[in-house]
């Protein structure tokens, strides 16, 4: 007689399986965690018969802690910059940031459990409560769509490509499909169709493969300008850049990496967001020493994209800081500011503290190094640069949301050629977490069709294809000081994604609630 498992044993299992499940992602990219989602919706299935909703809704929520405390521990260094300040709340931000994300996953089990499916097509209920749950992870509030289940693949490989068509919504409900199958064969049905099932999976991850080979094989770029890009990254500790003593040296570090020798002329230097630890508009001022600087660190026809934090003073005097990039033009009269765009998404807790009144008066403040808050700025168009290709700015957090860029197109009504993404990806320290944004920016680029240029302070800095992809010649790791030269990529025709949105995600919702009502009507399985 088998002994039953103990009650902690569920419980346990939940918890690996979402840490599992983490280790799929970039840079651990041990993609049989994938595995786990079918043991999640196991989980799922065989709750505890006395309480199956919150037996279910616990189980999903520890497998939400294990993939989220992996997936976000980096979070940890932020505080980490200023220890003394804020140190203490270094394990307390990272249990209520993991627990917070988890009750998403806990909730798309609770819902799948309440819809109770049957038969063996049911990891389709379960790919679309846990993608639909994983779609209002991205939205509600400010939103938070950091490592989506479809961004498990390496980006600028051959699975990732579908993003051009499904988005990573889509290839979230199609990755966990797929990966929860294999659950299946301990099903008791005969195994004819418990094998059935299991390779028609196998069909749908080939499919996959071939459409991604096929297209990176296969798709025609437009032709370009042949636009000359510099990226610097002059790796500038985090704790010794707000040293105000330090801004000279900062400032030297960047001139130097953009005045070095090249083959060709850059048309274009990108410095990342917050490069330097002052407002520009200080340094940019009548009599600031900086300013002859960094007109002689330019030729004239060169743009600097410069990140950097911005304070816009209004008729009360009321003073308004903004996370900003910059574009300044040399011209043979001096600097011009040819373009500027203010971060719309803003980080909570990171550039503004939600109910800020309030969370001051208990003593939580932004980690920003600013008097107040930044405030968002207005609904995000592409940049007109002159000399230079039309671009969207996309600043740190802003390169996780999909179709970011298509609704800033369609509000502009031009379609960009490149994106520029600044981040300071310096609050990571030497983590994961830079390797993780790196792959969901890079994303961005499969989605629409576009390439990315993007620089960070500390790495990783890269210039990324049309299809999600940079080569290590056009990428400076962590902890390097450097510079990238290299042509701008071309941009490729409008992808299906960029036209359709969202469409395609919601239709394989769709496609699970259909499925779910015809099993619970015609189906005998339990």
């Amino acid at each position: 007689m088998t002994r039953p498992l103990p009650r902690w044993a569920p419980a346990l299992a939940a918890l690996l399986a979402g840490v599992a499940a983490a280790l799929a992602h970039p840079p651990f990219g041990v993609l049989p965690g994938l595995l786990a989602y079918g043991l999640i919706m196991r989980l799922g299935d065989c709750a505890d018969i006395r309480r199956p909703l919150r037996s279910a809704f616990f189980r999903g929520w520890l497998a939400g802690v294990g993939y989220f405390a992996l997936g976000v521990w980096w979070v940890v260094e932020a505080f980490l910059v200023d220890a003394a300040t804020y140190g203490w709340m270094a394990p307390f931000a990272l249990l209520l940031m993991a627990s917070g994300l988890a009750l998403f996953w806990g909730a798309a089990l609770w819902l799948y459990r309440l819809a109770r499916p049957r038969g063996l097509g049911r990891v389709l209920v379960f790919a679309g409560a846990l993608s639909a749950l994983e779609w209002l992870r991205g939205h509600i509030l400010t939103g938070f769509p950091w490592n989506l289940p479809g961004e498990s693949w390496r980006a600028g490989g051959v699975v990732s490509q579908a993003a051009s068509v499904a988005g990573v919504y889509g290839l979230t409900w199609i990755t966990v499909a797929i990966a929860a199958a294999p659950a299946l064969l301990f099903d008791p049905v005969p195994r004819a169709r418990r094998a059935l099932a299991v390779a028609v999976a196998g069909l749908a991850l080939a499919g996959l493969v071939g459409f991604g080979a096929y297209r990176l094989g296969a798709a025609a770029p437009e032709k370009g300008a042949g636009v000359k890009i510099r990226i610097v990254q002059a790796n500038i500790d985090q704790k010794e850049k707000w040293r105000p003593e330090n801004l000279p040296q900062v400032f030297e570090s960047y001139v130097a990496l953009t005045t070095a020798p090249a083959r060709q002329r850059p048309d274009v230097v990108v410095w990342p967001e917050g490069a330097l630890p002052a407002v520009i508009d200080d340094l940019l001022a009548p009599g600031s020493p900086y300013v002859g600087r960094l007109t002689d660190a330019l030729q004239p026809g060169q743009t600097l994209l410069l990140g950097a934090n911005r304070a816009d003073v209004g008729p009360g005097g009321d003073v308004r800081y903004f996370n900003s990039l910059i574009a300044l033009r040399r011209e043979d009269v001096g600097l011009r500011v040819g373009g500027i765009y203010d971060k719309r998404r803003l980080v909570p807790f990171g550039e503004f503290v939600p109910l800020g009144k309030l969370a001051g008066r208990i003593g939580l403040r932004s980690l920003v190094h600013m008097p107040e808050d930044f405030t968002p700025g207005p609904e995000p168009r592409p940049l007109t640069l002159a000399g230079l290709p039309t671009a969207q700015a996309l600043i740190c957090y802003e390169a996780l949301f999909p179709h970011f860029t298509s609704d800033a197109a369609r509000r502009g009504g031009v379609r960009p050629a490149w994106i520029v993404n600044v981040s300071n990806d310096a609050w990571f320290g030497a983590t994961s977490g830079p390797w993780q944004h790196l792959n969901l920016a890079s994303y961005r680029a499969i989605e629409e069709g576009l390439p990315i240029v993007r620089a960070t302070p500390t790495g990783v800095s890269a210039v990324i294809d049309a299809f999600g992809r940079s080569s290590p010649q056009t990428r400076l790791s962590l902890g390097k000081s450097g510079f990238i030269d290299a042509t701008l990529p071309y941009r490729l025709q409008p992808t299906l994604y960029s036209r359709l949105a969202e469409t395609i995600f919601a239709s394989l919702l769709l496609v699970s609630a259909l499925f779910l009502g015809a099993t619970q009507r015609f189906s005998g399985d339990s």
